[in-house]
C-alpha cells in the first residue's frame, strides 16, 4: 500500500529526528536522535564530538521571552558569547571562534568580509530544530573555525490543511509608552495535497526602544546596526513533492529583512565615569542600517539508490548588510568634500551559489562499515561599497572553492565505533586591480588569483564500556580564510600585490576534544576538554571605530559539562558550564603570551533551567544565565560579571495558548559583555536591557 506524503515526509524526517519529541511530556530519546548536519547521519550517541541539539520546544519556550536568536542561541550554548541585542552581532563567538551558519546547510555565515549578521539571517518561527556541532571542522567546508549552527526549517507534519497565527507584546516594567512598546504577529499554513506538501509561513516585528534596569533608554548604535527601534519581516515557504516513496525533491525560500526606524540617535556616555551610552530622539545621517537576506533551495533525496541515501542541493543566498553612516577619518576624501565633513557609510554585500551532493552506503563489511562521500561547490562574490558615495570599500573579490570528501564509520566492536574523514579543498580567490580609499593613501593594488588547496582530516572514536557510558575522542581540522574585506581594506602602501599577500592565506584550526558521557536514567551528564589552536590565525582589532584583522598565532582550550535530570515525567532541570581560556602571539615569536580580549572570546557562563508541565494546561520554564567576572591585559577591559534570570508561564485555554514571559525577571543592572570587554570607548558604552514583559496569544486551527 502506498504511504501518504505525511507518512513518507515522518519516514524520511526519521533520517535526522528519530523519535524526538518535541512535546513537553514525552521524554526525548536521545540515543536514536540522528544529526543531519553530520552529512553522514551520526547518531548523536555516536558521535565522536560535543553535538547540541535544540528541539522545537526550546525555541518556542525562548520566543517567548524574545525573537532574538543570537540571544537564544547564548541562552542555551554556554559556550557562546552572550549577545549584543544588537544588529551586528562582532564579538559573538562560539569556544572563541567564529561559527558557520546555515539554514538547511545553505551557508549564511559571510567569510569573506564577516560582518557579524549571520545569526539574524531567519525568523526563529520558521525553524524545527538547531543542530550545533561544537569545534573546529570542515563537515560543511568554509567558516566553521568554532563550529556548526545549522537552523533546520520546519516541515508540514499533518494530512490536513492546519493554520498557525499568534501574536505577542512587550515592553518594559517600568515607564513603559508607545516609543518602547514591541509587538510581533506569526502566521502559517501547512498541509498536503496528493503527492505534494507545502507549509507558508510569515512574521511582522516592530520593536521598541529598549530601556535599562533604572528606565533609562539603552544606547541606540547608529552605525553597526540596531534591533531595538526596528521593524523587521520573514516571508518563508517550501514547496516538496514525492516521487515515490523513496524519493522527494523540495524547494524552499526564505525572505528576512530588519531595518532602524531612524528616529533615534546615539548620546555618547562617559566610560571612565561609569556614565552609558543612551539615546535621544533625532533623526541619524544616512539611509537606515538593515540585514536583507534572501536564500533559496533546491534539495532531491533518494532514499534507496541501489541500496544508497543520495542527496543533491543547489542553493543561493543574497545577503545585504548595510552599516550606519558616520563621520568618520577612515571615509574621508578631499576631492569629495572638505576634510572632516564627509559622512558615508557602508554595505557588505555577498551573492553565494553553490551545490552540495553526499552519498551515503551503509552496512558493508557485514554491518560494520558505513561510508559516505561527497563533492561540494561554492563560489561567493563578496564586495563593501560606500553607499552615500558610490565607492567600493572592499572590492568585488569572488571566491571559488570545491571539495570531494569521504567519511568513514566504523562499528570495530559492539562497543566501540571509529570515525575518520578526510576533505580535500581547492579555493582560488579572484580580485581585480583596485584603489583604496583616500584614508588608505589612496593606493593601487594589483589584483591577482591566489589559490589555495588544503587536505583537512579528522579522526575519532567513541567507546561504550558500559550500556550507559560512552568514552569519546576527536581530533578535526577547520578551513576558513581571514576577513578578506578587512585585510584589503586595510592595505595603505604602494606596490603591493594581491597575490604576494601573506594575510590572504587560509586559516586552518585544529580541535582536539576529549570527554564522556552518562545516561543513566533519570540523569544525563557530558563532559568534553578541548584544545583549539591555529598558527594564522584571525583576531580582530579596532582603530578609530574600525575592525582590522591582525594575523596571529592563537590557541584557546576549555571544557564545558552539561548535567541533565529528569525529576519525574513532568519536571526537567538542566545545568550547563563553559570554562575557556584564550591567548595570541602578539610579537610574533612563535609563543603564544597575550590574552584574547572580549572581542574575541567569550566569558566562563553558567546556565541552568527548570521545565515544568504541571497539568494538561499549565506549563513553565525558569531559566538563568551568570556571566563570570574576567581580566585581560588591557585593565580598562576587565569584566564584571552579571546574572540574568528568565521567566516565562503558558497555559492553555479552550481555544488557543495564553503565555506571559518575564525577561530579566529581577531587574538586573549591568553593563554589557561587549561594552565592557571588547573595545574602550564612551559611544558604544551599552547597558543590557533591563526588567520586560511579553504576553502573548497563539492559536491553531
Amino acid at each position: 500500500m502506498a504511504l501518504s506524503p505525511v507518512q513518507r515526509g515522518v519516514a524520511w524526517l526519521s533520517l535526522s529526528v528519530a523519535a524526538a519529541s518535541t512535546q513537553a511530556n514525552t521524554p526525548t530519546s536521545l540515543d536514536e536522535l540522528v544529526v543531519t548536519s553530520s552529512r553522514s547521519g551520526t547518531q548523536l550517541s555516536d558521535s565522536p564530538q560535543v553535538v547540541t541539539v535544540i528541539t522545537r520546544e526550546q525555541i518556542e519556550q525562548q520566543l517567548k521571552l524574545a525573537s532574538d536568536s543570537s540571544r537564544a542561541l547564548a541562552n542555551l550554548l554556554p559556550a557562546y558569547t552572550p549577545n549584543r541585542e544588537k544588529m551586528t552581532g562582532s564579538g559573538e563567538t562560539f569556544r572563541g571562534r567564529k561559527a558557520l551558519f546555515l539554514i538547511d546547510g545553505v551557508p549564511q555565515s559571510n567569510p569573506l568580509r564577516s560582518t557579524g549578521r549571520a545569526a539574524h539571517t531567519i525568523d526563529l518561527a520558521m525553524v524545527e530544530r538547531i543542530e550545533v556541532i561544537h569545534g573546529a571542522n570542515a563537515i560543511h567546508g568554509l567558516g566553521a573555525t568554532g563550529g556548526i549552527i545549522n537552523f533546520i526549517t520546519r516541515r508540514p507534519d499533518s494530512d490536513r490543511v492546519s493554520q498557525h497565527a499568534s501574536i505577542q507584546a512587550t515592553a518594559p516594567t517600568d515607564d513603559a509608552d508607545s516609543d518602547t512598546l514591541g509587538y510581533k504577529l506569526n502566521y502559517r499554513v501547512e498541509g498536503t495535497q496528493n503527492d505534494f506538501e507545502y507549509l507558508v509561513g510569515a512574521t511582522w516585528e516592530e520593536q521598541g526602544v529598549y530601556t535599562d534596569a533604572n528606565g533609562d533608554l539603552v544606547g541606540v548604535d547608529n552605525t553597526q546596526g540596531d534591533l531595538m527601534n526596528s521593524r523587521g519581516y520573514d516571508v518563508f515557504a517550501k514547496l516538496g513533492y514525492w516521487i515515490d516513496n523513496d524519493q522527494n525533491v523540495e524547494f524552499e525560500i526564505n525572505r528576512f529583512e530588519v531595518r532602524g526606524k531612524q528616529d533615534y540617535v546615539s548620546v555618547d556616555g562617559d566610560r571612565e565615569n561609569g556614565v552609558p551610552t543612551t539615546s535621544a530622539k533625532g533623526e541619524p545621517a544616512g539611509k537606515a542600517p538593515r540585514n536583507q537576506v534572501l536564500t533559496t533551495s533546491l534539495k532531491y533525496q533518494h532514499d534507496d539508490l541501489y541500496g544508497m541515501v543520495f542527496n543533491a542541493q543547489a542553493y543561493n543566498q543574497q545577503f545585504e548588510g548595510r552599516f550606519g553612516a558616520v563621520l568618520t577619518s577612515t571615509f574621508q576624501d578631499p576631492a569629495i568634500a572638505p576634510d572632516g565633513t564627509l559622512y558615508d557609510q557602508s554595505q557588505a554585500e555577498s551573492d553565494k551559489t553553490g551545490a552540495k551532493f553526499t552519498l551515503t552506503k551503509a552496512g558493508l563489511l557485514d554491518d560494520h562499515l558505513k561510508l559516505t562521500g561527497g563533492l561540494d561547490l561554492l563560489k561567493d562574490t563578496t564586495a563593501q561599497t560606500l553607499v552615500l558615495t558610490n565607492r567600493y570599500w572592499v572590492p568585488e573579490t569572488d571566491f571559488i572553492n570545491y571539495a570531494p570528501f569521504l567519511q568513514a564509520e566504523v562499528k570495530a566492536l559492539d562497543n566501540l565505533i571509529l570515525n575518520a574523514g578526510v576533505r580535500h579543498e581547492v579555493a582560488k580567490l579572484d580580485v581585480d586591480t583596485f584603489q583604496t580609499v583616500a584614508s588608505a593613501n589612496g593606493v593601487t593594488v594589483d589584483g591577482g588569483s591566489p589559490d589555495f588547496d588544503e587536505t583537512l582530516f579528522n579522526a575519532g572514536l567513541v567507546y561504550k564500556p558500559l550500556n550507559w557510558l560512552s568514552l569519546f575522542a576527536n581530533y578535526s581540522e577547520g578551513f576558513g580564510m581571514a576577513d578578506v574585506g578587512r585585510v584589503l581594506r586595510g592595505i595603505n602602501q604602494p606596490d603591493q600585490d594581491v597575490d604576494d599577500f601573506l594575510d590572504l592565506q587560509p586559516v586552518v584550526t585544529e580541535n582536539r576534544e576529549i570527554g564522556f558521557r552518562i545516561n543513566y536514567a533519570p540523569v544525563d551528564f557530558e563532559f568534553s576538554y578541548y584544545q583549539s589552536d591555529s598558527d594564522l590565525g584571525s583576531r580582530l582589532t579596532m582603530i578609530d571605530g574600525t575592525y582590522f584583522v591582525q594575523r596571529q598565532k592563537t590557541e584557546i582550550d576549555g571544557f564545558e559539562a552539561t548535567l541533565g535530570a529528569d525529576f519525574n515525567d513532568q519536571h526537567r532541570g538542566e545545568l550547563a558550564y563553559s570554562r575557556k581560556n584564550g591567548k595570541y602571539d602578539s610579537d610574533e615569536d612563535g609563543r603564544v603570551d597575550s590574552k584574547l580580549d572580549g572581542l574575541n572570546i567569550p566569558p566562563n557562563r553558567l546556565t541552568a533551567n527548570w521545565q515544568a508541565r504541571w497539568n494538561e494546561r499549565l506549563t513553565s520554564l525558569v531559566q538563568a544565565s551568570h556571566a563570570f567576572d574576567r581580566t585581560f591585559d588591557d585593565p580598562q577591559k576587565e569584566f564584571h560579571g552579571y546574572t540574568l534570570v528568565d521567566a516565562s508561564i503558558g497555559y492553555r485555554l479552550s481555544v488557543g495558548e495564553l503565555s506571559l514571559a518575564v525577561a530579566n525577571l529581577f531587574n538586573e543592572d549591568y553593563f554589557t559583555y561587549y561594552s565592557q570587554s571588547a573595545q574602550v570607548n564612551d559611544t558604544r558604552y551599552f547597558k543590557g536591557r533591563g526588567r520586560t514583559m511579553t504576553v502573548g496569544y497563539a492559536l491553531d486551527f
